[in-house]
């Protein structure tokens, strides 16, 4: 794949709000423009049923979405554009994916750690009301951004674990079956990866805290006036730190406007007239997307027509990843022979085989050793996973040009000469 892949897909569980627009709507759209990047984007409708038993309200909740995303700008032919539950392959995926995951790593999870303390503080059994979507629910992530072996995944910082979890089980199904998945990485947008509510909070649906993306114009203006402030009055120097409406606004404006309010703050700008300019700053923005928004809305089976082409669009990259990693694990056709499959693994298993991990100074590092354990190559420390991938890769891709390339990022090893790691990497290169 030459160009990097980028996916994310947002749950219909209610009504879009400003923080699913900045924090995944608008950056996705912002990508989806980019020529170097191919795009999926998907409506989660199997997520909403670990939560969710009113069927109607993931059908409307499903509708909204959709047409948020394409008022907002996202263009169907430009990019992959789907309905989660249109690709039988993801509940396949999320089952093989399930039989490589420990039950020590999903307890680890914060959403059913939360649910397990919760039960604890009401001193209730500790997985009381706690049902297996709600536990399984990583695994199901990681089948969403695995099957199309997405590079980078938007998320707020509160979701970064999940593309972790994504990555260990890509890890383990790798080690076993050889390497399928791509290891994907969190993309965060610091400024917005979490939007406050009303009152402080995350914005979210469950705390009733929420604008909703296209609130009318009264709507949202009445809105904002309830975001909750300080009692400091007009004339007195306001904080902009812990400022639910001041990190509102921030996420809309540009970097010279939110100094501009910045300055307001610590001029003592009243409440009433900081709650004006964030309205009409959001309103601007707003006002063209709630028109095209309405006239979506009205025309569902327009929807229903772009959502069934994206998922054939999809499906033709899901089928055939989907029918070789069955090959893989093991569900054939019984009229192939196991033979030469066999000794195909047994010969990539005695390749030299490069070893990524993490030490204890939070650095990232990476080992070229030999089937019998002998290491040909050590790396330096890197910052980031994707920083030791890279130079990996450069490595496999040929022999000594490429070591070359990369010698500053290596660390020599005594007893191992040159033309043992270059013997080595083109082993690699023959492989390939």
């Amino acid at each position: 794949m030459s160009s990097q892949r980028f996916l994310t897909g947002i749950t219909p569980s209610g009504t879009p709000h400003l923080g699913n627009y900045v924090g995944a709507i608008r950056p996705s759209v912002q990508a989806s423009l980019r020529s170097d990047v191919e795009s999926f984007y998907f409506l989660a409708d199997y997520h909403a049923l670990i939560k969710i038993d009113d069927p109607a309200r993931i059908q409307r909740s499903t509708m909204e979405i959709a047409a948020s995303w394409l008022a907002a700008g996202l263009d169907p032919e430009r990019v992959t554009f789907y309905r989660q539950s249109d690709l039988p392959e993801i509940a396949e995926l999320t089952w093989l994916l399930t039989c490589v995951t420990s039950k020590g790593l999903l307890n680890r999870a914060h959403a059913y750690k939360a649910a397990v303390d919760q039960n604890t503080a009401a001193r209730e059994e500790p997985d009381a009301n706690v049902n297996a979507g709600l536990f399984m629910y990583p695994v199901l992530m990681a089948a969403d951004i695995l099957m199309f072996n997405a590079h980078q995944v938007p998320v707020g910082r509160d979701q970064v674990q999940h593309i972790e979890m994504a990555r260990d089980i890509a890890q383990r199904f790798n080690h076993l079956y050889g390497e399928h998945f791509t290891l994907p990485e969190a993309a965060i947008e610091e400024s917005v990866a979490t939007l406050p509510g009303l009152d402080g909070r995350k914005m979210s649906k469950s705390y009733d805290n929420h604008i909703p993306l296209f609130a009318t114009r009264a709507q949202l203006k009445k809105l904002i006036a309830a975001i909750v402030t300080d009692s400091r009055a007009p004339g007195e120097a306001k904080q902009t730190e812990g400022s639910a409406l001041f990190q509102i606004y921030q996420a809309f404006a540009s970097p010279q406007e939110t100094a501009a309010l910045r300055q307001a703050y610590l001029d003592g700008i009243g409440w009433a007239d900081a709650k004006q300019v964030l309205f009409e700053h959001i309103d601007r923005e707003m006002t063209p997307m709630r028109e095209r928004y309405t006239a979506l809305m009205a025309a569902p089976e327009k929807m229903e027509e772009v959502l069934r082409a994206g998922a054939d669009k999809a499906r033709k990259l899901a089928t055939p990843f989907t029918a070789a990693l069955r090959r893989a694990v093991g569900l054939r056709d019984l009229r192939t022979s196991a033979a030469p499959l066999r000794a195909a693994k047994a010969s990539k298993a005695a390749l030299p085989a490069f070893k990524q991990y993490r030490e204890s100074d939070g650095k990232f590092y990476f080992k070229l050793q030999e089937p019998g354990g002998r290491v040909l190559l050590q790396s330096l420390g890197f910052d980031a996973p994707k920083d030791a991938a890279s130079v990996i890769k450069s490595l496999q891709a040929g022999a000594g040009a490429a070591l070359a390339l990369v010698q500053a990022h290596l660390q020599a090893l005594p007893g191992v000469s040159q033309d043992d790691i270059d013997s080595a990497l083109q082993q690699f290169a023959d492989n390939a």
